[in-house]
């Protein structure tokens, strides 16, 4: 092999290493979960900043002290779960770029359920990134509206919030994927028609575990609306929270923050990792349903 043979052979082979090493995902150091739990107290403020944290592997919770917004870091790019209040989406993107990524590298934009304290922030995260807004087909007008569905529960609770620009529609069961990030959808209806919620899995130092973004689920309403009155939206109700109670669930992360008690087990020497999570969750959330249809039904006995 000639010099000039050996030097070209040597700059190809730096240059694959160079190209593997910029297409892996970008991990970085994080503030300790410790700052999070001193910033931010048990459901504290939707607005309050509070310093991002790395979850597990390539996820992070970047969200406010309030209201929880999820980023998994990719190859191709990123994906962010939720864009707060307004105001909160600029907390959002000042969390990310702590972090040390760039806003335009995240790819997608998607949403838990279609209610302005989780997703008003979106057109603004979208302005500043560039990304697209996939929706479940329930909740993509109310997103590109910015108005609640009459079908919603809360209907007539909520202003309007700025509407964004909705790319796709997601279809519950069918992964959304971007380069080595698939993120499964599963249709939890029931604090709101369109609600999502969202596996995935993460891995770091060889291990792996798989993550549960699960909904609010809350049977929250306005005063006239009956649970009891619209059975098939109350047996989708029923059905989502069956389907989360048996998902393959290590670690459950909430809209709320405090739904899923995520400051006082970020204390706890298992931190948020908790394989029966979803299924206590479920069962909470559930419980509380009985609770309110039990209501209906002795309001309407009177």
């Amino acid at each position: 092999m000639t010099y000039r043979t050996f030097t070209r052979c040597f700059f190809c082979l730096l240059i694959m290493l160079l190209a593997a090493c910029s297409s892996a995902p970008k991990t970085v150091a994080s503030p300790p979960v410790s700052d999070w739990v001193a910033r931010c107290a048990d459901w504290d403020d939707w607005d309050k900043a509070g310093p991002p944290y790395r979850i597990y592997g390539n996820s992070y919770y970047v969200g406010t002290c309030g209201i929880s917004a999820i980023l998994i870091t990719g190859d191709k790019g990123h994906i962010l779960i939720d864009g707060a209040t307004e105001a909160g989406a600029d907390v959002i993107a000042n969390n990310i770029r702590s972090l040390g990524f760039s806003l335009s590298d995240i790819k997608l934009l998607l949403q838990s359920h279609e209610h302005f304290d989780h997703v008003a922030g979106l057109a603004r995260l979208q302005q500043l990134s560039g990304a697209k807004l996939l929706a479940s087909a329930a909740a993509a007008p109310v997103l590109a509206s910015g108005v609640v569905s009459s079908a919603d529960p809360q209907a007539g609770m909520h202003k309007p919030f700025p509407p964004a620009r909705v790319d796709g529609q997601v279809t519950a069961g069918t992964a959304v994927n971007l380069g080595d990030l698939s993120l499964m959808p599963i249709a939890t209806p029931g604090h709101t028609p369109g609600a999502l919620s969202w596996q995935w899995t993460s891995c770091e130092a060889g291990q792996c575990q798989v993550l549960v973004y699960a909904d609010s689920l809350s049977p929250v309403s306005s005063d006239s609306y009956r649970f009891s009155e619209h059975l098939s939206y109350l047996n989708a109700y029923r059905a989502g929270l069956n389907t989360l109670a048996k998902l393959d669930c290590q670690v459950l992360l909430t809209p709320h923050p405090s739904a899923s008690n995520m400051r006082t087990r970020l204390q706890s020497s298992d931190g948020l990792s908790d394989p029966q999570g979803c299924v206590s969750y479920a069962d909470a959330v559930t419980g509380r349903l009985e609770q309110r249809l039990t209501k209906e039904k002795t309001s309407a006995d009177k």
